[in-house]
């Protein structure tokens, strides 16, 4: 791994999107441990879009106009949902004093059901690794997969600590239902507008 791989990825993984904020959400509604748990299911949604990149499947996606478009409205429509599920009362990722219903699967399930549906993805990834893969390498394929495994363990760290900063401002947070409530409707706007974001995005 060079340094410029690591700052490269670090910067990356910094940039708010959908999963932090999907980690952000459960670091205040339901704690550390949840927050935890929706950091591993948003970085194990990381590995089809690397496993893609390698096989040249996400060329297929650069290729195909219709490929592309049908993940990336299935993205978008999953990103409205999950915008209506924040505002739904009783919806598993309400911003509240209580704990989340929501089972470690079900958080980890739908934290790689927003990465997987990215299209956007698996093409960053078709540009990304291939240009830190030294020329005279023997073995490009697993070199890459080592830079991937690398870029998934900084992803976790990364969002870990991010739902460590969520939970240590969670008794502010659910201690004022004014405050709760704004939350609620911010987590479901910035689902909304990332979906937007999305949908308006060329490949």
């Amino acid at each position: 791994m060079t340094p410029e791989f690591f700052v490269t990825s670090l910067i990356v993984v910094l940039m708010p999107g959908t999963g932090v904020l999907y980690t952000l959400a459960f670091g205040i509604g339901s704690g550390w441990r949840a927050s935890v748990v929706a950091a591993f299911g948003c970085t194990l949604g990381i590995v089809p879009h690397i496993l893609a990149s390698i096989a040249g499947l996400a060329a297929l996606l650069h290729t195909s106009a219709v490929a592309f478009q049908v993940v990336k409205y299935l993205g978008v429509a999953y990103l409205f949902y999950m915008a209506w599920r924040v505002l739904r009362e009783g919806g598993a990722l309400r911003v509240s004093g209580g704990r989340t219903a929501a089972s470690d699967v079900k958080i980890i399930v739908d934290g790689l059901l927003l990465n997987i549906l990215n299209p956007k993805l698996s093409l960053f990834f078709l540009a990304f690794l291939p240009q830190f893969v030294p020329s005279n390498t023997s073995e490009p394929t697993h070199y890459m997969l080592g830079l991937a495994a690398i870029f998934m363990l900084l992803t976790f760290a990364i969002f870990v600590g991010y739902g460590a900063f969520a939970s240590a401002t969670r008794r502010y947070i659910i201690s004022k239902p004014s405050v709760m409530a704004w939350f609620r409707r911010g987590f479901a706007g910035a689902f909304v507008a990332l979906g937007m974001r999305l949908a308006l995005s060329d490949r």
